[in-house]
């Protein structure tokens, strides 16, 4: 069965998702909405759009909201993708970090967790795996999460890890597990995530970071939300601390309490 979507019902999920995590579905987007929630519709016996709208916005089906949230926020994420944001990372770690004041990363929309990883790689070469240094991975979607937290891989998403790193900080899969890999335990356990939807207020319990990357994300969002996102993040900064977006995206316009240090990457003065 062909499910078709029309444009009210397509203005009522793409409101929706817009309210809940300020992420704008222009209409060139149906077919990812259709091609992403139709399987729902058939798990639940549901035969419209709009039957499917009721169910979720119930308030005893907040679980399925939860799943659809996650069906429409998920995007494509890779090891070591946009290379250049972690050699300027390699730059900027100090030396002498202490315990009392460990040098903290965020991985802002962090997906399958394969930034949070690639950042933990660098500071554990660079600091060592016992050093004082931690990262912290969030996003909206529970489902990744959960597979990030896992830290176990295809061996195909393993194609842009550097080979020193790969034999460092990467166990191969053998036996049930082969055709995987697995990030080590000593990487994992300086890496947290947790669910966090960045266009609401109260980041500062997150505490404070040197760094934060929140790459390809603002492209999804119109100026408000971009301008309510970036203020719910910068008091989570350390000063000196840094900025990071995605190479085809700018805060200019968004904000003026971050510098410019070159494209893409900003700093808190």
């Amino acid at each position: 069965m062909s499910y078709q979507i029309n444009d009210v019902e397509f203005k009522k999920f793409s409101g929706l998702i817009y309210d809940i995590a300020g992420i704008t579905l222009t209409d060139a987007k149906k077919t990812l909405l259709t091609g992403r929630l139709s399987k729902r519709l058939i798990a639940l016996d549901l035969k419209t759009y709009t039957a499917y709208f009721k169910y979720v916005t119930d308030p005893s089906h907040k679980d399925e909201l939860a799943r659809m949230v996650d069906l429409l926020t998920t995007n494509e994420t890779y090891f070591f993708r946009e290379h250049q944001h972690f050699e300027f990372l390699k730059q900027i770690i100090p030396t002498g970090v202490s315990p009392a004041k460990p040098f903290r990363v965020w991985s802002a929309a962090s997906s399958i967790g394969a930034e949070a990883y690639t950042i933990a790689m660098v500071l554990a070469d660079k600091l060592g795996e016992q050093g004082a240094w931690e990262i912290l991975g969030t996003d909206i979607s529970h489902s990744v999460l959960q597979q990030a937290a896992k830290g176990q891989y295809k061996i195909s998403e393993a194609e842009k890890i550097p080979v020193p790193y790969l034999k460092k900080f990467c166990l191969k899969g053998k036996g049930s597990q082969e055709g995987t890999f697995l990030i080590d335990k000593k990487l994992r356990q300086h890496v947290s995530f947790q669910q966090l939807n960045l266009n609401v207020e109260g980041m500062r319990k997150v505490g404070e970071f040197d760094v934060i990357f929140l790459r390809n994300v603002l492209i999804y969002f119109d100026i408000p939300t971009k301008q309510r996102v970036i203020e719910n993040l910068i008091p989570c900064m350390k000063s000196g601390g840094y900025f990071i977006v995605g190479h085809a995206e700018s805060l200019s316009g968004i904000t003026n309490a971050l510098t410019s240090v070159k494209p893409t990457i900003y700093q808190r003065r």
